[in-house]
């Protein structure tokens, strides 16, 4: 495992994960994953902050071995997920003499998890400073990006920020900073769409105290570094902010292209009106696409067709993983088709609302039909665009 200098005696020790393809079994990894660790040696004492997921272990044991540390004394877990301290109970045996430093909550989540010895563990807190010699080591508690237990760790001397999962991307690189902006960008507003959304309003608040401090890198436990902070920042400062863009996403499912067809033409329609929309086919879509459009959508348009006596179980579990996520949007709807007597619209309206009660959006009218769209069918729909064009207009 390569062993890469970041600024003088603070090394980048992690593990590249070229091949994972799926997170927590739910989350798409298109371009893999990193696990980035740290190691300072500072001119006194030598300090880790954070682990590496445990099936990568061996590579980061030989990483610390070619870095010629023969003491470690400290080993900051900035969050205990164990992507970043699953290995901590090995490095822990392999020094000996290493105290964990975190917070409380995160000490009480270490134990639980990974049974580390309490004895081991020495709390900090915002007033915290650990002096190792010519570096010292300053901690944010940043709760809720994503974990109750989340803090920041501060080198002020060298300016530069360990944000764990914050400010971080799912992209396994050999490039140890942002090189290609573009190519980062997309990869980290997934990343804040699937795993910081839902806490939108902490995002906020750190992003803000990050702008405010003087900051050279900041250095997260996925992904590429950030020489340039402003880009991660300002990107982080707009997905959390309030402001709407006039999107429109339609999640959908068809089973004999009634739906499909019913999909296709409000898109078209709301296209003719200027306004962006992007349908998602269920059967078809990455998870990973559509939480990033959840990111800038005003409306979202469900799309469904009916099996049995309820909408598609796919329209379902895309309804309860955007309540998951938390997004903005402040307009809702509905529409699709159905086979036989029982009453699509009821159904699908009914179990929507139940399953969101976390987003807060204003319902619009839904277009329902049984078989194919009818010309009062397309009638609805083209009410339907027009509606969702003069909302996004008055709400802009």
């Amino acid at each position: 495992m390569a062993v890469r200098e970041i600024k003088n005696n603070i090394f980048h020790v992690g593990s590249i994960d070229w091949d994972r393809r799926l997170f927590d079994q739910l989350i798409p990894l298109p371009h893999g994953t990193s696990y980035n660790s740290y190691l300072i040696k500072g001119s006194e004492k030598t300090a880790l902050i954070d682990t590496v997921y445990p099936p990568k272990l061996e590579e980061f044991i030989a990483g610390l071995k070619k870095s010629n540390i023969n003491r470690l004394d400290y080993i900051v877990i900035n969050h205990s997920e164990q992507d970043h301290s699953g290995s901590l109970p090995a490095i822990l045996e392999m020094y000996p003499e290493a105290q964990v430093l975190t917070n409380s909550k995160c000490k009480e989540l270490l134990i639980d998890h990974l049974h580390i010895d309490e004895e081991r563990i020495s709390l900090v807190n915002d007033s915290t400073e650990i002096s190792l010699g010519d570096k010292t080591l300053k901690f944010m508690i940043s709760p809720w990006v994503h974990w109750p237990d989340t803090m920041f760790t501060y080198i002020p001397e060298d300016k530069i920020i360990f944000t764990c999962d914050f400010m971080g991307s799912h992209f396994a690189t050999s490039d140890l900073y942002v090189k290609h902006e573009g190519v980062i960008y997309e990869a980290a507003k997934r990343y804040y769409a699937e795993i910081m959304m839902p806490f939108k309003q902490q995002v906020k608040k750190y992003t803000e105290q990050l702008k405010n401090m003087d900051i050279e890198i900041i250095a997260p436990s996925h992904g590429p570094l950030y020489d340039k902070p402003k880009f991660i920042i300002d990107a982080y400062s707009d997905w959390a902010s309030d402001d709407i863009k006039g999107e429109v996403i339609i999640p959908y499912v068809s089973m004999y292209k009634s739906t499909d067809k019913m999909v296709k033409y409000l898109a078209d329609k709301l296209m003719e009106k200027g306004v962006k929309v992007t349908p998602f086919n269920l059967t078809e879509t990455d998870l990973g696409e559509l939480a990033i459009s959840l990111v800038d959508a005003t409306t979202i348009v469900f799309g469904a067709s009916m099996v049995l006596a309820a909408p598609h179980p796919a329209v379902i579990y895309a309804a309860s993983i955007i309540n998951a996520l938390r997004p903005k949007a402040k307009f809702i709807s509905s529409i699709g088709s159905y086979g036989w007597a029982v009453q699509l619209g009821e159904k699908m309206d009914e179990q929507i609302k139940a399953l969101m009660p976390a987003v807060k959006a204003e319902k619009l009218s839904s277009v329902f039909v049984k078989g194919l769209p009818t010309d009062d069918t397309y009638i609805k729909l083209d009410n339907l665009a027009e509606e969702i064009f003069n909302k996004h207009k008055a709400a802009m």
